[in-house]
């Protein structure tokens, strides 16, 4: 039922397309496809009213079997549309004779071609008189069957009735909540407040909202807790409020026969001087509220109300919004055993890798736990426990459990997903496409919403917009999890939660709308096979796809290694619209020439595949709308790609050569990739490109003077632009842009074509310096929000920064973020009076010794609310500076009375502009763990290799993540202890280790088993453990070593790697240690410097570099 309309969506347009003037000579199709549409349009509004009816009012079996006739029925006529529209989809010719004998061949094969359609509608008119009469024969209609479970509100609700001891991990939350509610001042406390919690379906926002009531209600007059649902009613909300408010005065107010009106003005009346407490629950939308809101009084007797909403923006509407979290992994497995078992620490050891597999799928979502461990609960002891909990394990996402108890959860989170308009309903079950926990690209998912047909076009709006808000609806709905959100406020990928996957997957099933192949496990198979998902390398994979029928599968998406993809894919998916083949390595030239005859695609996905060229026959994909072809081995296209007049999305990321006549390409939207133009008339095949909203260009080794007038006349006609990167250096004329991105451009100044961007609202660029004039001209933009510079050279010879004040208005800026070696603006009052986001990062070392502080004035920026600082090479900077830039930093933004939030990073590596993860690879072999706190920054502008590296980070930091929680987050060079524990020995991949600063005199014998330990840093005296020779990889020891024995001596005659090394003699020294440390020495042949403590004569050896300071020796010694 849920996916019907979709294919209505679809293909009513196709049939209005048949009827233009394009395919008039058809003409004894005309009456045919009028009579088809007319009778599709029917039905679909008949479906519409099946779908709307509510979840506890299902259609009858009769309703739902009509319902998947007239799907099955849509999809069939949806394919031959498409295949006639192929089949007749021509090309001009060049009027030679063979083009005369290719004309007279195709007016003899277009003859039977529209012979074959002609059957082909009157067969489908045929099926379609069928269904209706059927229909009508039978008195099918939208006849509402009796439900045979309990109402979704009644499960809802159940949570109310808990028992205390059954709630678990409530304590923290609801400490939170009532702090919220009821600390403040006496004046706060007298005015009433609100407090509105949101979260994913079934996370408990009724159980806390209910237990939080509990606690709070003796300080109140009077209490009430009332649901408002989907379909909210009105009168009986009052109704119940008035009724808990106060059940003697109200005991017959369900006899009452009040309007709605009086009810309000009631409630009003009665709460007027009362001391109130109020939890108004599932609330679905802002209207709802608003009427409910109209009856609380708002007086000051320090009346309180709690909602609860699955919905962001109904929260924001409500006020005091708090994000509920999920239990915490124990508090979870507390609830687990305790609905099992009967007690919170309680677990057979034969099911307890069973159990954290469930616990980790359930996410922390307390509905997820119960419904799970009741269902285990009702089978323990009944068959094989360990065989039935590792079923339960495998089927879990996969929606193939049948249980009540499970049954019972997907109904409750189903009324998130039935309150969705049918566009988004088919949207969101297209995630079941994709495994549990896999992390979605937001850009890509979009993308194949629209070539899917999914999205409907909006007056104004381009389709990947329209994409767009739809994306962001799911997540205000809480039924998409948005990962990777950046400083815009838009996330890089998106994820579902394990249940909402197990319900798409499980409402999916039933409507056959995606099958998916995972290890052993097919999803049902009960009507043709429309979308395909293989997500497994099993042997016995191949053996499945060769059992089912593949010719009708629209979709086929492969996010593994699929090692037995069918071949060839043209005769095994003739239809196929979408194919997504990332990261098939085994994918190859000679495939890529087959999948050019899959003449319906809509979308290719070849990124990170082995193909070095596209063939000569891509053109046979003229419906083909997107193309991947990033981290192949292509580096230019071929001549004939240039008839792909359809393509709105070209992803390639490299430097490449567009074909001669690209400007064919008249649907072009993206190009995601610095194309390489190197003549004037590419730059008129550009300017053609008028649909383009994205575009990178390399100017870098080609660019003439001569072609500037060329490419400001193309950029002028690109009126849609909204997104240009540019690299070289050049001046611009004047051109109107909302977005414009110049990184790398080698630009020494703002170009004064910018000075009249009124609709500029995000800038990019990079610059050679910064000066006043730059500021002006930026400061002048008047719509500008977003601004981004990067200096790469600073004026090394400014003493005083630039000062931005309201002399640059900066009218509409919000966020800016400026990178550069160091800082050179300094804000005054008045400045960026909008600037709510700030970023700076830049080198600590370089921007003291320009500028003696870091006096940036951050407490003039008056609507700062976040400020995101990222200190650069702090290797370079001794520990106490460093702590004073940190303390002046945040003095400053303490000081800004908005009372900014401060992030505070220190990096010792940036790794800018990374374009592939076999770059990546590299570059992380470079790096190394260690526990100074230290970070690496990078950028990129690929999702993939964002990905990549965010999979490496807890690699890369995790001895300094375990080390830093141990020791209270913080440095250990600022670690105020005496002593290192003997778990040192675990980091066992150390190279570098700062304790410097520190009270550490000695350090454990378990230091010796940090093998790879490269560099240590004390600075004071410190008496190494025995053994300490196994530190063979040591090379620097930047600090006083004190040796009291001959055996130490040998053991620093070990570290032949040494190229530093300080010894202190003092107190100590012996006259017969001399022969034993000149022989410790001479073993030393890599050593640079030496620091020696006392008064001793050496014997003859060469050194690049001698210190010794404090030494008291009264000559040199004639070593």
């Amino acid at each position: 039922m849920e996916v019907v309309t979709e294919v209505m969506g679809t293909l009513l347009p196709k049939l209005a397309n048949l009827l233009t003037e394009e395919y008039k000579q058809y003409k004894n199709l005309k009456g045919q496809i009028m009579f088809l549409k007319a009778e599709l349009e029917s039905m679909e509004a008949a479906l519409l009213k099946i779908s709307e009816t509510p979840i506890d009012q299902p259609p009858d079996n009769q309703s739902k079997l009509w319902a998947r006739d007239v799907k099955e029925l849509s999809y069939d006529i949806e394919d031959s549309v498409d295949k006639f529209m192929v089949l007749i989809d021509t090309r001009a010719s060049n009027n030679s004779f063979r083009d005369l004998i290719d004309r007279s061949v195709k007016l003899l094969t277009r003859a039977k071609i529209r012979y074959n359609i002609c059957i082909d509608i009157e067969q489908i008119n045929s099926r379609v008189k069928e269904v209706s009469e059927r229909r009508k024969r039978y008195k099918v209609d939208v006849v509402v069957a009796k439900p045979v479970y309990p109402t979704v509100d009644s499960l809802r609700l159940s949570p109310l009735y808990k028992r205390a001891k059954e709630l678990v991990g409530t304590d923290e939350k609801s400490n939170e909540l009532v702090r919220r509610l009821m600390e403040g001042d006496e004046m706060s406390k007298k005015q009433m407040r609100i407090v509105s919690i949101v979260g994913f379906g079934g996370i408990g926002k009724t159980t806390i909202a209910k237990v939080v009531c509990e606690r709070l209600k003796m300080q109140f007059d009077c209490v009430a807790i009332v649901s408002v649902s989907l379909t909210p009613n009105m009168e009986k909300i009052f109704k119940d409020m008035l009724h808990q408010l106060d059940k003697d005065k109200y005991s017959d107010i369900y006899q009452a026969t009040w309007s709605e009106e009086y009810l309000l003005f009631e409630l009003r009346e009665f709460l007027r001087d009362k001391r109130y407490l109020i939890v108004i629950d599932d609330i679905w939308d802002k209207s709802a509220w608003e009427r409910i809101k109209y009856s609380l009084f708002e007086n000051e007797n320090g009346s309180r109300i709690i909602t609860t909403t699955r919905i962001h923006d109904v929260a924001k509407q409500v006020g005091g919004v708090y994000q509920m979290t999920p239990l915490s992994l124990d508090d979870s497995r507390k609830l687990f055993y305790l609905r099992i078992f009967g007690a919170e620490d309680t677990c057979p050891n034969h099911l307890a890798k069973a159990s954290e597999v469930i616990l980790r799928k359930c996410g922390g979502v307390p509905l997820a736990i119960i419904t799970i461990a009741s269902m285990l609960a009702s089978k323990l002891g009944k068959e094989d426990d360990h065989m039935y909990w590792s079923k339960v394990c495998r089927s879990m996402g996969s929606g193939l459990e049948d249980n009540p108890h499970v049954n019972d959860m997907r109904r409750i989170l189903s009324i998130s997903y039935y309150d969705l308009p049918p566009r988004l309903k088919t949207c969101l079950l297209y995630l079941c496409l994709y495994p549990e926990d896999y992390h979605i690209a937001r850009e890509h998912l979009i993308r194949l919403w629209v070539c899917e047909g999914f999205v409907h076009n909006e007056q104004g709006k381009s389709m990947y917009q329209v994409g767009e808000d739809y994306f962001n609806e799911l997540i205000n709905k809480s039924l998409i999890k948005p990962i990777d959100v950046g400083i815009d406020n838009k996330a890089g990928f998106c994820g579902v939660h394990d249940m909402v996957h197990d319900l798409v997957a499980s409402l999916s099933n039933k409507e056959c709308f995606v099958t998916t192949l995972r290890g052993q496990h097919l999803s049902p198979i009960n009507s043709k096979v429309r979308r395909l998902s293989l997500q497994t390398s099993h042997e016995d994979s191949l053996k499945k796809l060769e059992t089912m029928s593949l010719s009708h599968v629209r979709s086929l998406i492969v996010l593994q290694e699929f090692k037995l993809l069918p071949t060839p894919l043209s005769k095994t998916f003739p239809i196929l619209r979408v194919l997504c083949l990332n990261n098939c390595v085994q994918v190859k030239n000679q495939h890529v020439k087959d999948i050019c005859n899959l003449f319906h695609l809509r979308s290719l996905d070849l990124w990170s595949t082995s193909i070095t060229e596209l063939p000569e026959e891509i053109k046979n994909l003229r419906f083909l709308k997107v193309l991947y072809i990033c981290e192949t081995k292509i580096e230019e296209l071929p001549s004939t790609f240039v008839q792909l007049e359809q393509l709105e999305s070209l992803l390639f990321y490299c430097k490449m050569r567009l074909p001669d006549g690209f400007g064919n390409l008249k649907s072009l939207q993206e190009l995601r990739g610095d194309i390489i133009v190197d003549s004037p008339t590419m730059l008129d095949d550009l300017g053609r490109l008028t649909e383009l909203r994205q575009l990178s260009i390399d100017f870098s080794d080609w660019w003439d003077k001569s072609y500037e007038t060329a490419f400001l006349q193309c950029l002028a006609k690109l009126t849609n632009l909204s997104d240009l990167q540019i690299t070289s250096s050049l001046s611009l004329g004047p051109q109107q842009r909302p977005t414009i991105d110049i990184p790398d451009s080698g630009i020494h100044s703002i170009p004064n074509w910018q000075a009249s961007l009124s609709s500029v609202s995000t800038l990019t660029i990079q610059l050679k310096t910064l000066g006043e004039e730059d500021l002006q001209v930026l400061g002048s933009l008047p719509s500008l929000r977003d601004l981004n510079i990067a200096v790469e050279e600073p004026t090394l010879d400014r003493d005083e920064r630039l000062t931005i004040s309201n002399a640059y208005p900066f009218m509409c800026l919000t966020r800016f973020r400026y990178l550069s070696e160091t800082i050179e603006v300094v804000f005054s009052k008045g400045a960026m009076q909008r600037l709510h986001t700030l970023t700076l990062l830049f080198d600590v070392w370089k921007t003291i010794e320009q500028f003696n502080s870091v006096d940036l004035g951050l407490e003039n920026l008056s609507s700062l609310r976040h400020a995101h600082i990222y200190l650069c090479n702090c290797s370079g900077v001794m520990p106490k500076e460093l702590e004073a830039v940190e303390n002046a930093l945040q003095k400053a933004v303490d000081m800004n009375p908005n009372s900014p939030s401060l992030e505070l990073e220190t990096y010792l590596v940036v790794i800018d502009n990374i374009w592939d993860k076999s770059a990546w690879e590299i570059i992380k072999y470079c790096l190394f763990e260690n526990i100074n706190g230290g970070r690496i920054i990078t950028t990129t502008r690929i999702h993939e290799v964002a990905k990549q590296v965010d999979r490496c980070r807890n690699q890369l930091v995790k001895a300094s993540d375990d080390i830093l929680k141990k020791y209270g987050g913080v440095p250990l060079a600022h670690y105020n202890s005496q002593y290192l524990p003997k778990e040192i020995e675990n980091l066992r991949f150390l190279k570098v280790l700062y304790i410097n600063e520190t009270k550490i005199k000695e350090l454990p014998s378990t230091f010796v088993q940090l093998e790879q330990l490269g560099s240590l840093f004390f600075y004071f005296k410190i008496r190494l453990p025995d053994g300490f020779g196994n530190l063979k990889s040591l090379q620097e020891l930047a600090g006083y070593i004190i040796v009291d024995s001959p055996t130490m001596l040998e053991d620093l005659g070990k570290l032949t790697k040494l190229r530093q090394l300080s010894i202190d003699f003092n107190d100590w020294w012996d006259k017969s240690y001399e022969a034993a440390f000149l022989q410790c020495l001479a073993k030393l042949t890599n050593l640079s410097d030496l620091k020696i403590t006392s008064s001793l004569s050496l014997g003859p050896q060469q050194y690049p570099t001698i210190d010794i300071p404090d030494s008291g020796i009264h000559s040199v010694p004639n070593w």
